[in-house]
């Protein structure tokens, strides 16, 4: 046998990156997903040069407001739209990631660094237009819209995630679902380059300080504290465009505009009415929110991957037995 064929052999199935890696981002999301309602809420608000005035809330106080006027169960609107789209999306990550990173591998021998970087890159891409960019429009149109609880028949315009998605499709196209898929696919691509790269290094280095885990897997504790550091380098790089594309995604489109020129606009109405600062709002329940998740992501996710391996290891080897 070939080493190629030994190493497609020894792959893990897709099967495996898609349970395990769905497991892990339905907790990621349970966990985490009122961080990022509160992250939204914060990048939408206006205040500064532009805002008459207008003191810009901190991350307690904007999560503080969101119980007080619309209940506790106001930090997870949209997470409809997330946990529909968490399965599909975290099996992709993982899936194509190792894919990608098997094509960047030379027979024989182990992944680059740069290997690692490029795969994690083309995932994040991969992601972003498979998945995040319409599931990310919906949970934010959910997520922005206001609901008076003193005022019974002041009804959202959308009820849930579902109604969300057909009333957007009716009154605007199926292009608004991929307003913003650009800016999308750049931080997704550069979030995992950097997670990915980072998570790789870290296990590299700690395996190399503790012999007594070679061939296997490191401690869950472990796992999510690399995940956690890894987690929260994405965040600091690309946040001017996920504060530019939440407010895409957010409106409606005008007529005439582009891709590009939504971009500028949006990009120069901040800059012209609320300064720099306004592209760094809500970084910090971004990263309050991302890295923790990623701890969470990477630390269930090898757990459920290493359960399902063992699993079937002992059906084999009881198939095995029995003949």
């Amino acid at each position: 046998m070939s080493k190629a064929d030994k190493k497609a052999k020894n792959a893990t199935p897709l099967g495996t990156h898609l349970l395990a890696g769905g497991t892990a981002g339905l907790m990621e999301a349970l966990v985490c997903h009122p961080l990022d309602t509160i992250k939204v809420r914060m990048q939408l608000s206006k205040s500064g040069r532009g805002a008459k005035g207008v003191k810009a809330r901190g991350f307690l106080a904007t999560g503080a407001m969101i119980v007080k006027k619309e209940s506790p169960l106001g930090l997870y609107k949209g997470l409809g739209a997330v946990v529909t789209g968490i399965v599909p999306k975290m099996a992709i990550r993982f899936a194509s990631f190792e894919r990608y990173k098997a094509w960047l591998t030379p027979v024989g021998s182990t992944v680059s660094g740069p290997g690692i970087f490029l795969a994690g890159l083309m995932a994040g891409v991969t992601e972003a237009v498979a998945v995040v960019g319409p599931m990310e429009v919906v949970k934010i149109r959910l997520q922005a819209q206001h609901h008076s609880m003193s005022d019974p028949m002041d009804v959202p315009k959308y009820r849930n995630a579902g109604h969300a998605l057909l009333v957007i499709l009716r009154e605007e196209g199926i292009r608004t679902l991929y307003r913003g898929v650009g800016l999308t696919a750049l931080r997704q691509a550069t979030n995992q380059a950097a997670n990915f790269t980072a998570y790789t290094e870290l296990k590299r280095l700690l395996n190399a300080y503790q012999p007594q885990y070679e061939g296997k897997d490191l401690p869950s504790w472990q796992t999510a504290i690399i995940g956690l550091i890894s987690g929260a380098c994405g965040p600091f790089t690309n946040a001017p465009i996920d504060t530019i594309k939440t407010r895409i995604q957010r409106a409606s489109a005008l007529p005439g505009e582009t891709a590009w020129s939504r971009v500028t606009t949006v990009a120069g109405s901040m800059f012209r009415e609320e300064g720099v600062k306004a592209f760094y709002k809500g970084i910090t329940p971004r990263v309050a929110r991302v890295a923790p998740g990623q701890a969470v992501v990477f630390a269930v996710y090898e757990k459920v991957k290493r359960w399902i391996e063992e699993v079937k290891s002992e059906i084999k080897n009881s198939d095995f037995n029995e003949h």
